[in-house]
């Protein structure tokens, strides 16, 4: 027991790092970081295997949420600026589906929205917007109705431009 306590008591060193001085660059442990960087080569190159954290997190306000905060907004935004019913939105899976919605000017057709934010990246692939159309049909009620594809790429469109206003907004590019 004496040789294995003084064996581990051998590895440790009188310099003790905690995360919080390799955050700030103020410990190298050959891995890259030098004094006053926290760029450094390191093992994998910059950013590190998985990438720079900073770059992924940008545009996110809240570090646990897994989708972009400005895509999430800006949906948010434009639904409730076309006076769509939000039935659900969930801000860590980022999906938000709207209730059943009916234009005055055409009674007999609904609509319902689904949004999905797939990235935590601001790009345009990382939403995708589904618009499900129901007719009523007299006595069998409500059914389906094909959509043109080019209204939920409109739909996404004004997701992506409202996004990026408010991107330029608050970090100024």
């Amino acid at each position: 027991m004496v040789a294995i306590a003084a064996n581990l008591v051998s590895c440790g060193g009188d310099d003790t790092y905690y995360p919080e001085q390799i955050a700030r660059g103020k410990a190298d442990r050959g891995l890259g970081l030098s004094k006053g960087t926290t760029e450094g080569g390191g093992l994998f190159g910059p950013g590190g295997l998985f990438g720079s954290r900073d770059e992924k997190n940008k545009g996110l306000s809240e570090p646990g949420i897994a989708v972009n905060a400005f895509l999430w907004r800006a949906s948010l935004d434009v639904i409730i600026d076309n006076k769509w019913p939000i039935a659900s939105a969930d801000p860590f899976g980022g999906l938000i589906i709207t209730d059943w919605f009916q234009f005055t000017e055409s009674p007999t057709e609904r609509l319902k929205l689904q949004v999905l934010i797939l990235d935590r990246d601001l790009r345009a692939d990382a939403i995708r917007a589904s618009i499900i159309r129901q007719q009523q049909a007299g006595g069998r009620g409500w059914v389906d109705a094909p959509v043109d594809p080019k209204t939920a790429f409109e739909f996404e469109n004004a997701i992506l431009t409202r996004a990026r206003q408010l991107r330029i907004a608050a970090t100024g590019n």
